[in-house]
């Protein structure tokens, strides 16, 4: 079986103290820990992790969403999702994490949010 990789694409977002994180491919066991890295080195008010271009996540990318919320609102910072598909939206619910986040359709609706 091919292994999939996860390429993250890390931008500022359009307000200070906004970071994006832009996922492309699966957030699974063999590709959370360069994702980790980057939420742990995150020091913005709001981070946003576009989820748009992301199949599916399993139990451990699970975890890291988990710990990312976790390490965010401990601190006071906001940690918003966007572009989450059906499929991930169910392995949240199934797993019963999914009020933990705030999901947005668009990376400007987040943005917005954050402004706020």
């Amino acid at each position: 079986m091919l292994q999939q990789s996860l390429v993250i694409e890390d931008v500022a977002g359009s307000q200070d103290g906004q970071r994006i994180l832009s996922l492309n491919g699966p957030l699974v066991l063999a590709t959370l820990f360069e994702f980790q890295s980057k939420v742990r080195a995150d020091t913005s008010k709001t981070l946003i992790v576009d989820f748009s271009k992301v199949p599916f996540v399993d139990s451990a990318g699970i975890g890291a969403l988990v710990g990312a919320y976790v390490t965010h609102t401990k601190n006071g910072r906001n940690l918003f999702l966007v572009g989450v598909s059906e499929r991930i939206h169910q392995a949240l619910a199934v797993t019963r994490v999914e009020q933990f986040f705030r999901f947005f359709d668009s990376l400007t609706a987040a943005q917005q949010a954050a402004a706020a």
